[in-house]
């Protein structure tokens, strides 16, 4: 990078503009650069761990929905074969959260 040893302050708007392009052309002269292909292998290197966390992430998904699914099933046919006994359960976990949130509240 250049010094400021050259030049003062700028002060008119077509100088300031000045200074900006050339900062804008030395900015795009370093990304062009070496600097862009050692990047490059970093991002690459990057999506593909992305990838494959998304494919485990994605097995993962599949996995507990098949689980959720088999347990909803479970819970039917609980539900079916003894519908007074789950009744019954159902509604004492109501009351229980019930006296739980109004003991909370005072």
């Amino acid at each position: 990078m250049k010094n400021r040893t050259d030049s003062s302050t700028a002060e008119t708007p077509e100088q300031l503009v000045e200074q900006i392009s050339r900062l804008m052309n030395e900015a795009e002269a370093m990304l062009s650069g070496p600097v862009t292909e050692q990047a490059s292998s970093q991002i690459a290197d990057i999506k593909e761990r992305l990838e494959t966390v998304r494919d485990q992430l994605g097995a993962a998904y599949g996995r507990a929905k098949k689980s959720v699914v088999a347990g909803a099933k479970r819970t039917d046919e609980v539900i079916r074969t003894h519908p007074y006994e789950s009744l019954a359960v159902a509604l004492g976990v109501g009351v229980l959260l019930g006296a739980l949130i109004c003991r909370n509240k005072d």
